[in-house]
């Protein structure tokens, strides 16, 4: 008997509203969910209702958006403006606790809408090289970036919200964007091991869900971590003992163009290991992708999927988001 090969694909729709392209390409059953970027939203009404009509075509797809804070903020107007990550540090013996508010404010505003979760929280470590984590990053040595991402984690788990840790194994100590270019990262796997990596060792147990990096680690593969079996499997799936949901990250990403065209791209990072090839912002992509895992046969994978899925909101969910903001303003982490 062979074994049905398991994967799925995330995309992005174009408008704020369902098309009747849109509508054709979430029926189709290797689409598992719909990530939302800032084109999508106008506010809170008009989320609740383009995540009723998502589900109307298909009641079991995963709805996703980046809601990390500060510069990587999707759901704006009506919602709380939280802070970059890497402000915590600054709070002193209450930044565990104001961590834990902030990833209980975060997940309780993107369910209430009908979302399910954010690609939160960054586990990359801060260097001071990259740009394009800077303050997303919670710190800079390991230990503290565990211990804050630890209690935001936990203040989503208490939400609702399932996490998502990334960019595995680390992205923070290149300078290139991966968005615009392949950053290459020469450490050892040992130096990895002791700075990047520690968080994802240390949290694995409380992620249901880890993006890899597109960067490459030559001493370690050859090959960007998204698309490698020795990050993917070896290591987060053997070493790490990780048995969540690994999603891509963009495969319409200038890091993951070295791997060839979408069609490539998507069975490099499926034969890796990944679980769900995302694809955002180009639509003919997306379609290359799925004709992939149409010939691929490739069914979901329902179990890692269904932990990503948004839980019911607590009673007192009122009460409690009024303590975190009233606990982040008098931080002065939010106004």
């Amino acid at each position: 008997m062979t074994h049905q090969p398991q994967a799925a694909l995330m995309l992005d729709i174009e408008s704020t509203t369902l098309s009747t392209e849109d509508r054709h390409i979430l029926r189709q059953r290797e689409v598992c969910g719909v990530i939302l970027f800032a084109r999508n939203i106008e506010h809170p009404e008009q989320v609740k209702e383009l995540c009723a009509a998502i589900r109307t075509v298909r009641p079991d797809l995963l709805l996703a958006v980046d809601q990390e804070g500060g510069r990587v903020q999707r759901l704006r107007e009506g919602f709380v403006r939280l802070p970059p990550m890497r402000s915590l540090l600054e709070c002193g013996a209450n930044s565990e606790l104001l961590a834990q508010q902030c990833g209980f404010l975060m997940a309780s505003e993107v369910l209430a809408v009908g979302l399910d979760f954010s690609f939160a929280p960054v586990l990359d470590l801060d260097y001071g090289a990259s740009e394009v984590i800077g303050d997303r990053a919670f710190a800079t040595s390991p230990g503290e970036v565990t211990k804050l991402a630890a209690a935001f984690i936990q203040g989503m788990n208490e939400a609702g919200m399932a996490a998502c840790g990334k960019h595995f194994p680390g992205h923070g100590y290149v300078r290139a964007d991966s968005h615009l270019a392949l950053p290459v990262d020469t450490r050892s796997l040992e130096q990895i091991r002791q700075s990047c990596l520690q968080p994802f060792i240390q949290l694995a147990p409380s992620l249901a869900a880890v993006m890899p990096a597109h960067v490459v680690y030559p001493q370690v593969d050859e090959q960007p971590a998204g698309f490698s079996r020795r990050w993917l499997q070896d290591i987060l799936r053997g070493e790490l003992n990780f048995n969540g949901l690994i999603f891509s990250d963009d495969l319409t990403m200038q890091g993951a163009a070295c791997v060839g065209d979408l069609r490539a791209r998507t069975e490099a990072s499926l034969a890796a290991g990944s679980d769900v090839a995302l694809v955002c912002n180009d639509r003919a992509s997306a379609e290359q992708a799925l004709i992939c895992l149409q010939q691929r046969k490739a069914a979901p994978p329902t179990q890692r999927l269904a932990a990503m899925r948004g839980r019911r909101l607590a009673a007192d969910v009122a009460a409690q988001k009024h303590k975190a903001c009233a606990a982040l303003r008098e931080a002065g982490l939010i106004a």
